[in-house]
């Protein structure tokens, strides 16, 4: 095996896959839209819940450390959660109503109508988040999801789904936090742009 080889193709597929991105129009215009209906909500005094599994509860959990503390400069803290960090609450959830309540159970408990909710699968098809995005439609949260190319059943259950043009699990995670710092520089932006030094 070519070490130098192997790394120059992982890099190469990374840009590859978010050339693709920056190419598809109706792409770039999702992600303006999700940054546009986070913006208002915040401005609404609403928060954004995030859920994945696995890397994508890493992204989740990233994203919501941005909009917290900061992303590019110094300003007030934006309200987030990851809905995957809290061992007491997931295994509560997991062993009385089963793995794939995991999710929905804290968007009945923490979710408010007006909030925002960003649910993240490579495949678009975590049981766990499509039983949260029921919820979410209950009551009225509007849904963001991050997939691959396919948007697997997520794609058909949330109101904003972005899809990353890509079958390969590291190209769709990379792409997926690349998103998530885009949305985050452009709610930051629009709500405290005025406080830049």
């Amino acid at each position: 095996m070519d070490i130098n080889n192997l790394i120059k193709e992982q890099i190469e597929k990374s840009i590859q896959t978010k050339q693709a991105i920056l190419a598809n129009k109706g792409l770039m215009d999702q992600i303006a839209r999700a940054a546009e209906v986070t913006t208002n909500a915040y401005r609404n005094g609403k928060k954004t819940l995030l859920a994945g599994n696995g890397g994508s509860a890493a992204d989740a959990q990233h994203i919501a450390g941005e909009f917290v503390s900061k992303f590019y400069f110094d300003r007030p803290g934006i309200p987030s959660v990851a809905i995957t960090t809290d061992t007491s609450i997931l295994t509560a959830i997991g062993n009385d109503y089963g793995f794939e309540r995991l999710f929905a159970r804290q968007v009945e408990a923490q979710g408010n109508t007006g909030d925002v909710f960003i649910g993240i699968s490579t495949s678009g098809n975590s049981a766990n988040i499509l039983r949260a995005l029921e919820v979410c439609r209950e009551k009225g949260i509007f849904t963001i999801c991050l997939t691959g190319e396919s948007g697997g059943k997520m794609k058909d259950a949330c109101d904003i789904c972005i899809k990353v043009p890509s079958s390969e699990t590291p190209r769709i995670q990379e792409s997926h936090i690349m998103i998530g710092h885009i949305i985050c520089c452009i709610v930051e932006e629009n709500m405290f742009g005025n406080l830049k030094k």
